[in-house]
């Protein structure tokens, strides 16, 4: 892949890379139009793959937040044009990488040595980069160590990159801008953090240590020494992608542990630790043929406040939402429905969440959960298609759930699309989630 010299970190070179790029797909909409008066039965495949590949095209070079918000968009399936989907899904670990002179730079500013001077070797060219930083393979007394990178300009960017990004997410979602707003700022707060990573370095050490006893999984250990704001040096973890993975053809056995370990992972973190690793993307996890996955990449945690938790996790308790009144003030908790909702507008809005919830929790409330199931998954996407076509809920002048539910949806959405792939058959129920909880 073409390695990139220079990256634009000035916010006027920045917003122009965005205005041209509004122009290409301006002048995509009008070629559509124009083969569409020439042939009615055009659809708009073709117009989605040009404007994906363009709009990937800007955001891969511009990396940072811009880039981070189309990998979120490429986990939810049910959210964007497949075209999107898998032209956005290469953020996750196949962005075009730094040149050496800009590698070299970053580690004589923060650490004030070359690479050459801090290990024993060091590979310039970048076994993968992603939308915040690039990883490097090097060595250390006779370590084999993973050496992160962020990508330059990233941290000051931030704010003025959802500014500009929100237009293109509000019209390839089509989101009404009162819903970006809320969860934007959400949004900002997390790539904050992620730019921290001093913070991430903190974050890595401790949750791999509290999670270390989980059967499994496998983390790295980390070198704060060689380590600073805008570089983190781990252990070298082994293993492959879920598509690199599956291309082995594992077993179903070895799914299954994998599935187990996962699922696992993030049920103890959301119900013991009340905050949990939210980029469960399959860059951050590398499997192993015997059954064990590698995990790393702590630089997006959400923590769960306990009010959002208690009441988040009552829609899994059937018993409960039997109650009306109860499922009202549950609903009304989470922001699902509001207060200045007139009656037809909550009865609505109630019976639309409650059949998601009930397919979104379906796993929790059973003992074992196959999610090999395709019809199970089609039955979500058709739901979310159908929901997303929806004139009341387009036409909605609020948004609907709570800014905590962003992250926590994202990586539930993020899991139940790995173990998908995975075609994960594991233990799901309640009694498993209690035993996490007493280890």
């Amino acid at each position: 892949m073409k390695e990139q010299s220079n990256i634009p970190t000035s916010k006027v070179e920045r917003a122009g890379r965005f205005v041209t790029t509004g122009l290409k797909v301006g002048s995509n909409y009008i070629k559509h139009y124009t083969r569409k008066l020439m042939d009615p039965s055009t659809t708009k495949e073709t117009l989605h793959q040009d404007n994906a590949a363009d709009i990937y095209d800007t955001l891969s070079n511009l990396k940072g937040s811009a880039l981070k918000v189309a990998q979120m968009l490429s986990m939810d399936k049910g959210m964007l044009p497949k075209a999107y989907t898998e032209k956005f899904a290469m953020s996750q670990y196949s962005a075009p990488p730094l040149s050496g002179p800009l590698v070299v730079n970053t580690f004589v500013k923060t650490l004030g040595k070359s690479p050459t001077q801090l290990y024993d070797t060091f590979e310039m060219q970048a076994s993968n980069a992603a939308s915040i930083g690039q990883v490097h393979k090097a060595t250390k007394a006779g370590k084999t160590l993973a050496v992160k990178i962020q990508y330059p300009g990233v941290a000051n960017s931030v704010k003025s990159d959802l500014r500009i990004v929100k237009p293109f997410a509000i019209r390839i979602v089509g989101m009404n801008e009162v819903d970006m707003d809320k969860y934007f700022d959400e949004i900002e707060s997390k790539l904050l953090e992620e730019t921290d990573y001093k913070l991430e370095l903190r974050r890595s050490m401790d949750l791999s240590a509290a999670c270390a006893h989980i059967p499994n999984l496998r983390f790295p250990g980390y070198y704060p020494d060689m380590s600073s704001e805008r570089i983190i040096t781990m252990d070298w973890l082994e293993g492959k992608h879920l598509k690199e993975f599956l291309l082995t053809n594992p077993s179903q056995e070895v799914r299954d542990k994998i599935g187990q370990a996962l699922w696992d992972f993030y049920q103890f973190q959301v119900h013991s630790l009340k905050q949990v690793h939210a980029d469960p993307h399959p860059g951050n996890f590398l499997m192993r043929p015997d059954g064990t996955v590698g995990i790393f990449d702590f630089g997006c945690v959400k923590e769960v406040p306990l009010d959002f938790y208690e009441n988040y996790f009552l829609l899994v308790d059937k018993e409960v939402l039997k109650d009306e009144k109860r499922r009202h003030e549950i609903y009304t908790n989470l922001e699902m429905i509001h207060p200045t909702d007139t009656p037809k507008e909550v009865e609505f809005f109630s019976g639309l969440f409650q059949h998601m919830i009930d397919l979104l929790t379906l796993p929790f409330t059973v003992e074992n959960f196959d999610f090999g199931n395709e019809a199970y998954f089609n039955e979500i996407y058709a739901y979310m298609d159908e929901l997303y076509n929806m004139k009341e809920i387009r036409d909605s002048k609020v948004a609907r759930g709570s800014r905590h539910s962003l992250y926590i949806n994202r990586t539930y959405f993020g899991l139940y699309s790995i173990l998908s792939e995975l075609k994960a058959n594991i233990i799901t129920g309640n009694s498993r989630i209690k035993e996490l909880a007493k280890s």
